[in-house]
């Protein structure tokens, strides 16, 4: 049996999110993720709405989505992809950035858009994980970045 036959496609849904991501609303910049091969890839989904607080002040007349929260994005969807397979039962890890490498803007995210993460690990080291992600809206490539993270287990009560 090769390897691709055996490699588990999992889809996470917002609740499921929610479990690993300490983010809430305004800041959860992520809708779902529609398929993760364990922490090697995964696409995450953002549904771009007009009602979301950004697009007050960014720009009222000419929305677009900042980039900074399509990183965000991405950010969001590998740290998913890293708790998810890192998930041992105990204490719920936090994922904190460490780089955002070779970041570019390809063309703007309006609200109405549908942005797809595609994240894929790079490389991982101990608690520490550096994924190439790529933003595409219909199929079209807006953004692309490198980023790398650490999972933290949230000892405070230990503090």
């Amino acid at each position: 049996m090769n390897e691709a036959s055996q490699t588990v496609i999992e889809s996470f849904d917002i609740l499921r999110l929610l479990q690993f991501l300490p983010h809430r609303y305004p800041f959860l910049m992520i809708d779902r993720v529609i398929e993760a091969r364990g922490d090697e890839f995964g696409i995450g989904i953002k549904n771009v709405s007009v009602n979301e607080p950004q697009f007050q002040g960014h720009f009222p007349d000419h929305p677009i989505m900042p980039g900074v929260l399509l990183i965000e994005g991405m950010a969001q969807t590998a740290a998913v992809l890293g708790i998810s397979a890192s998930a041992s039962g105990l204490s719920r890890p936090i994922t904190y950035f460490m780089s955002i490498d070779k970041a570019r803007f390809r063309k703007p995210v309006t609200p109405g858009d549908r942005a797809e993460f595609h994240m894929t690990k790079v490389n991982q080291r101990k608690n520490m994980w550096w994924y190439s992600g790529r933003a595409l809206v219909d199929g079209v490539l807006v953004c692309e970045a490198e980023i790398g993270a650490a999972l933290v287990v949230n000892d405070a009560a230990k503090a």
